[in-house]
């Protein structure tokens, strides 16, 4: 029983590690990434998004470095790491729906869609807005479930919790349901390419559906997952830490060219760059010919 218990143990303490480890080198991604996109790549109303992106993911990675540093040095971990870390990875979730959202609509509806149908700070607007409501959507209920300080009303807990359930899950199910339209419509239903900010999309997706989903789910039934699985929490955390620092990366894939040398301000530019509005297509069903 006890050798169970020290192999649980060294698993939870490697998972500890491996996330400070990939917090520390996402934190130099999304740093470089905030640099270039912020200073030096054109705003558009697509890369916009993957700008505040950024931003929450170098907050959720420096919040998760912060505290892992800080329970290595005090031997237990603080009472704030959870909320605190949800907070920005949640942020970081909103924004991802709403980029994924928008370009999906984007693609199936260039007409009425595109950016030049719409004011010029949308996308800038929709973001600091998401910024402002997540802050309360993530605090009341761990406010109201002891998360924040020692005491809760079961009531209340269960009010305000599972409203917040029902808009991890929206927001899970629109991110996922527009990556996965694009990735049928713009690989089996359309004779053009996707436009590359559709590919992040894609991407970004995937990432979501094997990344932030186990967050979410001990967030939403964490009393009975801490009890029963004490190790589901640091997996969870791993693999956030990877989603939130594996970004900067794909972002590079994309815009890299094989066998050529380029700095990296040409390499962001080409993948997050925004390109015209008349390029970006949308759907055509394959015609048969006679």
């Amino acid at each position: 029983m006890f050798s169970i218990f020290n192999i649980w143990g060294t698993f939870i303490n490697v998972l500890f590690y491996l996330s400070l480890i990939v917090s520390l080198a996402g934190l130099a991604g999304n740093a470089l990434l905030l640099w270039h996109l912020g200073l030096h790549i054109k705003k558009g109303p697509f890369n916009i998004y993957l700008l505040h992106l950024a931003a929450a993911d170098f907050l959720f990675l420096a919040c998760q470095v912060g505290f892992s540093i800080s329970e290595i040095a005090l031997g237990y971990e603080g009472t704030l790491h959870f909320p605190v870390i949800f907070l920005w990875f949640a942020v970081g979730l909103w924004l991802l729906a709403a980029f994924s959202v928008d370009c999906c609509l984007n693609y199936m509806f260039p007409s009425y869609c595109s950016p030049s149908c719409r004011p010029r700070y949308t996308s800038a607007v929709l973001c600091l807005l998401i910024w402002a409501l997540t802050m309360p959507a993530v605090l009341l209920p761990a406010n109201a479930c002891g998360l924040l300080y020692k005491g809760m009303s079961v009531f209340i807990c269960l009010r305000y919790h599972w409203v917040s359930v029902v808009w991890l899950g929206v927001l899970v199910s629109m991110a996922c349901g527009a990556s996965m339209i694009l990735l049928i419509c713009g690989n089996c239903c359309s004779l053009q390419p996707p436009p590359k900010f559709c590919k992040v999309a894609q991407c970004l997706g995937i990432l979501l559906f094997f990344c932030h989903l186990p967050m979410v789910v001990y967030w939403s039934l964490r009393p009975v997952i801490a009890f029963l699985l004490p190790f589901f929490l640091p997996l969870a955390t791993l693999l956030a830490c990877v989603d939130s620092s594996v970004k900067p990366l794909l972002y590079y894939m994309k815009g890299r060219q094989l066998r050529k040398k380029e700095p990296l301000r040409v390499v962001l530019n080409r993948a997050l760059g925004e390109e015209s509005q008349s390029n970006l297509g949308g759907l055509s069903l394959p015609m048969s010919q006679a």
